[in-house]
């Protein structure tokens, strides 16, 4: 098990807005009772929900998740180690409940900054505040793309980007997996990967996908 002291290392080196702080706070902020562990596959929070705390990640990837009515799916972004999220802090600061969900794509290891301590630190500790708003801006620019995307993008292409995007060339990864991300449906997927398969892009198998040619991929998610 990580001693506070390795807790309090790791938490530096990926959010140093904090570095500023007097070591006694550090230390309050990194008991062991704050430090959360959660499988994956877990929800860490769900639409309607209070916001219980503000979440530094350590270690693993957190999905963010909308829920249409219909009970399609669309991933509004991922939350890494060093980042944090904007749904939780527009929560926090607006005092509303989660419109969205995280669920946890790998084992999590974070610190829950509690509520009252988070306001603490927007109002005393600048940088931090400088961190968060920062996150905001990088967010907002990353959710008007995947809006402008939606909105105007064929779905071949943000396929293609998607695909893209992942730096194997070799991905476990399900049909079903892929149209979530694209707030798409899997049988419409299906089809545009069986086109893919066909012009000798990507290799289909069960639950994985081969990428084959990624200039050829490129050229469609350019058009």
């Amino acid at each position: 098990m990580p001693t506070a002291a390795t807790t309090t290392e790791r938490l530096l080196s990926l959010y140093p807005a904090l570095s500023g702080l007097p070591a006694e706070r550090l230390t309050a902020l990194t008991q062991a009772a704050a430090v959360m562990h959660i499988p994956a596959g877990s929800q860490v929070f769900a639409e309607h929900q209070p916001c219980q705390g503000f979440p530094l990640l350590l270690e693993g990837n957190i999905k963010v998740i909308k829920l249409a009515a219909s009970g399609r799916e669309l991933m509004l972004y991922r939350v890494i180690p060093g980042g944090s999220c904007i749904i939780s802090s527009s929560c926090l600061l607006g005092h509303t409940d989660y419109n969205a969900r995280g669920v946890a794509e790998t084992p999590l290891t974070l610190l829950a900054l509690p509520v009252d301590e988070f306001s603490r630190l927007l109002v005393e500790h600048a940088t931090f505040r400088d961190f968060v708003f920062h996150l905001f801006t990088e967010r907002i620019a990353e959710l008007m793309q995947l809006v402008e995307e939606v909105a105007f993008a064929r779905l071949d292409q943000r396929l293609a980007k998607l695909l893209l995007a992942r730096h194997d060339n070799a991905l476990n990864v399900t049909h079903q997996q892929l149209a979530d991300e694209l707030g798409s449906v899997r049988e419409i997927v299906s089809r545009l990967l069986k086109g893919f398969a066909a012009q000798g892009l990507v290799a289909l198998g069960r639950e994985q996908l081969t990428i084959v040619d990624r200039p050829g991929l490129q050229k469609i998610a350019a058009v």
